[in-house]
């Protein structure tokens, strides 16, 4: 019986705009790729191991053109709007309390500033949760297997009892793997919140 649901955030509770980013940050740097120092720093800032500080003056040394704001807005360019109702859908969960409700996402201490000031029930939403993690804070990332077994053995769950939702297939094939439930879900199609609705075999 599945006592526990395992959320990504973006492109489940907030949209993102992955590929606008993109596009956004080659333009403002004038190439046509990430090197892979550039990929290293985005990959070290996202578990923790450089701090923001460490992140904005690799890029201003690397494009010494740049304002500190530009690198700010380019990063937090994928951040787009958090629907309310994806928020109450939450509410709903917690409140009715069948289900421990995990969040567990690849996210940044610059990327959460910016929804904290643009998103204004943010504390609202992470108070629904049992346990919220987020890369930067916990060292991990998905979709490496420390992170499932991070999270597996710190709440004591046993893998078939959870079920875990994120919109990037390398994610939710890793937890599979493991033998956790799992819905990679279509942010083109589908909705979080339609999780008992598309999922209701297993529920």
């Amino acid at each position: 019986m599945i006592d526990t649901l395992i959320f990504d955030f973006g492109d489940v509770f907030i949209n993102l705009d992955k590929q606008g980013a993109m596009k956004n940050a080659l333009n403002l740097f004038k190439t046509d790729h990430f090197e892979e120092d550039m990929l290293n720093t985005n990959l070290l800032y996202e578990v923790g191991k450089i701090s923001t500080e460490e992140f904005i003056y690799f890029y201003k040394s690397k494009f010494p053109y740049l304002e500190t704001h530009q690198i700010i807005e380019a990063w937090n360019f994928i951040l787009k709007d958090f629907p309310k109702y994806r928020l109450e859908f939450i509410q709903q969960l917690a409140k009715e309390n069948q289900f421990k409700l995990i969040l567990l996402s690849n996210t940044n201490d610059m990327h959460i500033d910016f929804i904290k000031t643009n998103v204004g029930f943010y504390e609202d939403f992470k108070n629904c949760f049992n346990q919220f993690y987020l890369s930067q804070e916990i060292h991990l990332r998905k979709p490496n297997r420390d992170i499932f077994d991070f999270v597996l053995e710190s709440n004591n769950l046993k893998p078939e009892s959870c079920f875990f939702i994120d919109d990037t297939k390398e994610n939710t094939d890793m937890a599979l793997s493991l033998g956790i439930n799992v819905w990679n879900i279509d942010e083109t199609r589908e909705d979080v919140i339609n999780l008992f609705n598309l999922n209701n075999t297993l529920f």
